[in-house]
């Protein structure tokens, strides 16, 4: 990858410069000045106007020899130059498809170097990748190629108990007996390329390895050109979310979005090339894929990926092999590792920092992670893939209190307030909607304008959907989701308030509060309870630790033990699972 001048690449190098930066702005102190709950991040860095392939070519200029990505589980090494040349490779295959600035490209599949070398490989020539979540079937799949007319997919064989091969060609029969790259399937109008990871052949489709073999050197010499006439602010990456409350929708992220973005958060870390990150989040979701590749790659650290998807021992195993420096991973992961029958045997000499994001944090999980993990400057994150993804993050020197209690306060170069119902800014300390503004906000969902306007105002504010405070220091609590507050008999009631209160039970490794329609109330709370390994309770003994604690009417009346809670694939509980769940347990009406 040539892109870069001599004196224009002399200029990233110089901005890419992180950890001994004079200024700090990842860590800057800001806070809210006029009693209102707005604060405003620090300025003094500036952003980056620049698109994914431009950064990269930028490290591997810098950092061409040392270690990029590690897939222990496929015995696969990167350096650097190896990802730059697997890079070009298939975005030259690419180009000889037929692929070219603006079309779609999905990719679905778990965390493989073909996932890796797909990301930046598509970036390279201005393709938007269509992140698929690897847990999707048949009706979700069908929804997602559609909504955004992918033009190509790019597809795992199997993954668990899912057959992607057979779902593809259930969908689409005309496989079968369509020449690679000349599909023309009933069900999937746009879809004309399918792309299958592995040695064997199916009939309809090409081999990953095949085209990263075709582009030849005609493919290879436009490159750079290609990259060149791209635009920081080009579309090129749709991300669906969760899909909770109706249809997924697809967030449309821009090269400057989620550059700078991972940029401030590996600031805030400290990193440089000589750190070594374990990613066992998903690369589907921007933890994976921003906070994880995007981020390593602006500093020139390696990424390690301990397999296709979390796995305790083999996370473990990973951290101690490869002298990880830093880890990433929701609460329920590091609850996993730490009850590891085997923690002890492992070695955490290396490790120093990390993301914990996704869900609240139990203090005593924190404690443990900062001493028996080896990860004293471990921060805590807030964000969304609409904002791609963090607007907040606890620093490195942080107390325990404010990174579990908090997020942190507010990324470089965002803006933040705290609404009413009536979007009025509310004052510091009180609750109400957040709100976000600035360079991370996405363009809009794709092809959904409705949508997009329900979320971001007239005057660019990204409407949340999540409770929060901000207080006199610029820390900020998420106390709850606006959709997921119950009202028990007039009273507003915050799940997450709740949650906060039975994490202290040193019983509880993670609990889950929501809301259950009630004839009588209106709705009844409902909890789930996971206890740690060897504990015992009882529903009595619960409601007794509340007594008195909190206010009766919070005190849940359905109380249920579990061996594990519904999660997405990023480790978000299924609160509307857990609902239903309940609903068809009791009998219940749905609709109240």
């Amino acid at each position: 990858m040539t892109i870069l001048s001599e004196s224009m690449a002399g200029k990233l190098s110089e901005s890419f410069l992180q950890r001994n930066d004079a200024v700090d702005a990842a860590s800057a102190i800001i806070a809210p000045v006029d009693g209102r709950s707005y604060v405003s991040g620090d300025r003094s860095v500036p952003l980056r106007r620049v698109t994914i392939p431009q950064m990269f070519a930028d490290t591997v200029s810098r950092f061409g020899p040392r270690e990029a990505a590690v897939f222990p589980q496929f015995g696969i090494r990167y350096t650097y130059y190896d990802l730059d040349r697997e890079v070009d490779a298939l975005a030259s295959g690419f180009l000889s498809l037929g692929l070219g600035r603006g079309d779609r490209i999905g990719i679905w599949a778990p965390n493989r170097p073909e996932w890796l070398i797909t990301q930046f490989a598509t970036a390279r020539i201005g393709l938007i990748m269509v992140n698929i979540n690897p847990a999707y079937r048949l009706s979700e799949l069908e929804y997602a190629l559609n909504k955004v007319g992918c033009k190509a997919l790019i597809t795992a064989a199997s993954f668990k108990k899912s057959d992607y091969i057979g779902m593809i060609n259930e969908l689409a029969p005309e496989l079968r007996s369509c020449e690679p790259g000349a599909l023309v399937a009933a069900k999937l109008p746009a879809l004309k390329i399918v792309i299958r990871m592995g040695d064997e052949v199916s009939p309809g489709m090409f081999n990953f390895d095949e085209v990263t073999s075709i582009g030849g050197p005609a493919q290879q010499l436009r490159l750079d050109a290609i990259t060149r006439d791209l635009d920081p602010d080009d579309p090129i990456n749709i991300q669906f979310t969760s899909g909770t409350t109706g249809s997924p929708k697809g967030a449309t992220l821009t090269h400057y979005n989620i550059v700078n973005n991972a940029n401030f958060t590996a600031r805030t870390m400290g990193f440089d090339e000589t750190d070594r990150l374990c990613i066992p989040v998903p690369l589907y979701h921007c933890f994976g894929m921003v906070l994880g590749t995007l981020g390593c790659v602006t500093t020139g650290s390696a990424m390690i990926f301990p397999g296709e998807a979390f796995e305790t021992t083999s996370t473990l195993n990973t951290v101690t092999a490869e002298r990880c420096t830093a880890l990433y991973g929701v609460p329920t992961m590091f609850v996993a590792m730490l009850d590891h029958p085997d923690f002890r045997k492992y070695d955490y000499s290396n490790l120093r920092t990390g993301v914990m994001a996704g869900a609240p944090c139990p203090i005593e999980i924190m404690r443990r992670v900062v001493s028996e993990m080896h990860m004293p400057e471990v921060t805590i994150g807030y964000g969304m893939t609409e904002t791609s993804p963090l607007s907040f993050q606890s620093s490195i020197d942080d107390g325990l209190e404010d990174r579990v209690a908090t997020v942190g306060r507010i990324h470089p170069h965002v803006e933040v307030k705290i609404i009413d119902e009536s979007g009025h800014t509310v004052a510091v300390g009180e609750q109400g909607e957040l709100c976000t503004r600035g360079y991370s906000v996405m363009r809009g969902y794709w092809n959904d304008d409705d949508k997009t306007g329900e979320t971001i105002d007239s005057s660019g504010w990204m409407h949340t959907g999540d409770l929060a405070t901000i207080d006199s220091r610029g820390y900020c609590r998420i106390v709850g989701r606006v959709k997921d507050m119950v009202i028990r008999g007039g009273e507003n009631i915050y799940p997450r308030e709740i949650e906060e209160f039975l994490y202290r039970n040193p019983k509880i490794a993670e609990v889950q509060v929501f809301g259950i329609p009630d004839e009588k109330f209106g709705e009844e709370l409902g909890v789930w309870i996971v206890l740690h390994e060897g504990e015992t309770a009882t529903e009595d003994e619960i409601r007794s630790y509340c007594q008195g604690q909190i206010a009766h009417y919070k005190i849940p009346r359905y109380i249920r033990f579990k061996d594990e809670l519904p999660m997405m694939v990023t480790g978000k509980p299924q609160k509307f699972v857990m609902r239903d769940a309940m609903i068809e347990e009791l009998g219940l009406d749905p609709e109240g």
